[in-house]
């Protein structure tokens, strides 16, 4: 047992150390240039998000946006947003 609990912490420093080599420098490099791609992306809808006067801020849009992209129909989400907003005026009118 201790010697495989042995292999298995070389296995996982190993990996640690191969962070560092030219293999997963292509892979950072990849990942850097997607994140930024995405970080691009985001503020591009969220500039459409502001000139269609939607009123949603940058954490709302990107909590649409992965409910979105994890299955949520679009309009059935606006119709729920439009929906809310409605119940939260009428709330703050009676009080």
């Amino acid at each position: 047992m201790a010697a495989s609990n042995s292999r298995d912490g070389k296995r996982g420093g190993n990996r640690g150390n191969s962070g560092g080599n030219g293999q997963n420098k292509s892979t950072d490099t990849y990942s850097n240039s997607a994140i930024i791609e995405a970080k691009e992306t985001f503020a591009n809808l969220y500039d459409l998000s502001k000139l269609l006067n939607t009123g949603l801020d940058a954490d709302s849009l990107a909590l649409c946006v992965r409910l979105c992209e994890r299955g949520a129909h679009p309009e059935a989400l606006a119709t729920v947003i439009r929906e809310l907003r409605r119940e939260s005026e009428a709330i703050r009118q009676e009080q």
